[in-house]
């Protein structure tokens, strides 16, 4: 696993307060991840969870938050973390105040985003990896030996890429050759663009949540899918005939995300360190596995073997991978200009 970074200054609707329980907390956040069981010590400590605003899209939370949205702390992604710390809308954590920090998984926490730098922003959460989901009963294995399969013309209609920029620019980069992207060059954007443009015509749609794309597999709309991990143990224990490709031999894809925590927030501070640490406690290991994320509690994922990790789609591999980790905010902004003009087929 690459390293993806902890410190440094590094489409849906949104709504507020959508699950009102502690008025002294609000998170911000994908709608899911309030489930109770993902923050337990909190809710043993203070009797209820926080309250929880949804958002569907990290561009536009940041707007929302740019334009007075007020929220305590936020998920956000390691590929948007440089953008949001740019906006002035974070303060550091204080790391002495994070009772897991020891057992955050190395391979997780890397380096500083620059040597300068020495305030901490962003501590991971979750993780999971991205790549070929395939129905195994109509899609031979030889045909997702490679990433071009998005490309082969006998799939055209039936495969289906995430809106989502960060997820269908990893997967442009891998098939052309790049898999490190906070050194792309001009040219490794273009090649990567003119990949993603030539697949969009054979695409059926981009879809914008897992449960959408396990209902376009399993009812043979989708053969062929760019997909979340999560995917994959969801449509096994529904019985689908459904591989999960990770070693394709261009990589596939790792993505890293966590907590921010926002500096005009009006709720209690205690109570933001109180939820960032019952998130990583041992204790919501289990809830996020069976749920399809990798915990960055290193100490408590080592209770969990390979099978275990290999049956989330969490297993080791030996193949490229790109691991979606912070870039440049120009280039992070060329792709997702691009992406919407892709989208449109221009």
């Amino acid at each position: 696993m690459k390293h993806l970074l902890l410190t440094g200054v590094a489409t849906l609707a949104l709504s507020t307060a959508a699950f009102a329980e502690d008025s002294e907390l609000l998170v911000f956040d994908y709608s899911g991840f309030e489930m109770p069981a993902f923050h337990q010590s909190y809710i043993d400590k203070h009797g209820t969870s926080p309250t929880f605003a949804f958002f569907g899209d990290e561009d536009e939370a940041l707007q929302k938050i740019r334009s007075g949205f007020k929220a305590d702390v936020s998920h956000v992604c390691a590929g948007s973390v440089t953008k949001w710390v740019a906006s002035d809308i974070l303060e550091p954590w204080d790391l002495s105040r994070i009772d897991e920090l020891e057992n955050l998984d190395a391979n997780l926490v890397g380096e500083d985003i620059s040597a300068a730098a020495s305030d901490t922003y962003f501590i991971p959460v979750d993780f999971g990896s991205t790549a070929i989901a395939y129905n195994m009963d109509e899609v031979p294995a030889e045909d997702v030996a490679s990433l071009n399969v998005f490309k082969n013309p006998a799939y055209a209609g039936r495969m289906t890429l995430p809106d989502n920029v960060d997820d269908a620019y990893a997967l442009a980069y891998l098939a052309t050759g790049t898999t490190d992207w906070t050194t792309a060059t001009d040219e490794q954007f273009e090649a990567a663009s003119a990949w993603l443009r030539e697949v969009h015509g054979n695409l059926r749609t981009y879809w914008t949540d897992p449960g959408e794309l396990a209902q376009l597999m399993a009812t043979g709309e989708v053969l062929v899918a760019w997909a979340w991990n999560e995917t994959y143990p969801t449509l096994v224990d529904e019985g689908f005939p459904v591989g999960f490709q990770r070693e394709a031999a261009e990589g596939s894809s790792l993505w890293l995300c966590g907590y921010v925590n926002l500096k005009d927030g009006e709720g209690s501070e205690d109570k933001a360190y109180d939820y960032i640490n019952a998130f990583l406690d041992p204790s919501s290991t289990e809830a996020l596995m069976a749920d399809g994320y990798g915990h960055s509690n290193a100490a408590s994922m080592a209770n969990f073997g390979a099978e275990a990790l290999e049956a989330a789609g969490l297993g080791e591999i030996s193949a490229p991978v790109l691991a979606q980790l912070p870039m440049d905010n120009a280039l992070r902004e060329k792709q997702g200009e691009m992406f919407e003009r892709i989208k449109a087929g221009f």
